[in-house]
């Protein structure tokens, strides 16, 4: 089922949105070269609890960290470990923030010094889908319509969409109906509402689409270990308009690439 939320419900996430999206600039600080994960962790969970809110993903289900870290061919679900970080990486970086009783969730993937031109595009297109979906993610549309846009787009360029892992709906809990798929057909799925709130993440590969699951029963990468990219952001419907209400601003302000 659905839940609609009303504005001050969105009011909420709002700002469970802003305490994410500054915690993701405080991270951003310190994404470089010899940087371990779990430093990264720390620093988000100091930043979101000292702003009053928890971290939605700490204990979620017994994931350990703060954060999703997922490095090269990891998709998703990557743990903070003593890893790190080197020459030629990229890494995913998905947090979420529960504050006011309300989730936000978003995540940006960082190019660490000299990443293959090969590797660049990928980002920049997968960055440049979620954007593409997040267009489509209009009042009347439906959910078909935004992964059909990333799908289109993205395998026009030659790489591949991950079918097994979704976007949702965000709320009160983590996860919420519906799912949001990266593909699609147009005019297929639920209607867009009023009162949806949903997060929207590409994931995108350079080599096949096919995932594998590694035996911590998080940890998912590429079958072929190719390069996967991922960015997310947490979006409102409304009758006249769409808000991101996640935001990216503080993260491209404070990375040095």
């Amino acid at each position: 089922m659905i839940h609609y939320k009303t504005s001050e419900e969105v009011k909420k996430i709002k700002q469970s949105a802003d305490i994410l999206g500054r915690a993701h600039g405080e991270i951003a600080k310190y994404v470089k070269k010899g940087v371990k994960t779990s430093f990264l962790d720390k620093i988000a969970e100091e930043f979101i609890r000292d702003h009053g809110a928890v971290p939605s993903f700490k204990g979620y289900n017994g994931f350990p960290g703060s954060l999703c870290i997922s490095i090269n061919e990891v998709v998703v679900h990557g743990f903070p470990s003593e890893y790190e970080l080197k020459d030629g990486d990229i890494i995913s970086v998905d947090c979420g923030v529960f504050h006011l009783g309300f989730h936000s969730d978003s995540a940006y993937t960082y190019p660490i010094g000299e990443v293959p031109p090969s590797v660049l595009e990928l980002l920049s297109a997968t960055k440049d889908s979620l954007y593409l979906g997040i267009e489509q993610a209009v009042f009347g549309n439906r959910v078909g319509d935004i992964g059909h846009a990333v799908q289109k787009f993205v395998e026009a360029k030659g790489y591949t969409v991950v079918r097994e892992l979704v976007g949702h709906g965000l709320g009160r809990n983590l996860h919420e109906a519906p799912e949001v798929p990266n593909y699609g057909k147009k005019g297929s799925g639920p209607l867009l509402k009023q009162g949806m709130v949903i997060a929207i993440e590409p994931m995108i590969n350079l080599g096949t689409r096919n995932i594998v699951q590694e035996k911590d029963g998080w940890t998912i990468r590429t079958a072929d270990r190719k390069p996967s990219a991922h960015y997310e952001h947490t979006v409102a419907i409304f009758e006249d308009r769409t808000e991101v209400l996640t935001t990216h601003k503080y993260i491209e302000e404070n990375f040095k690439f």
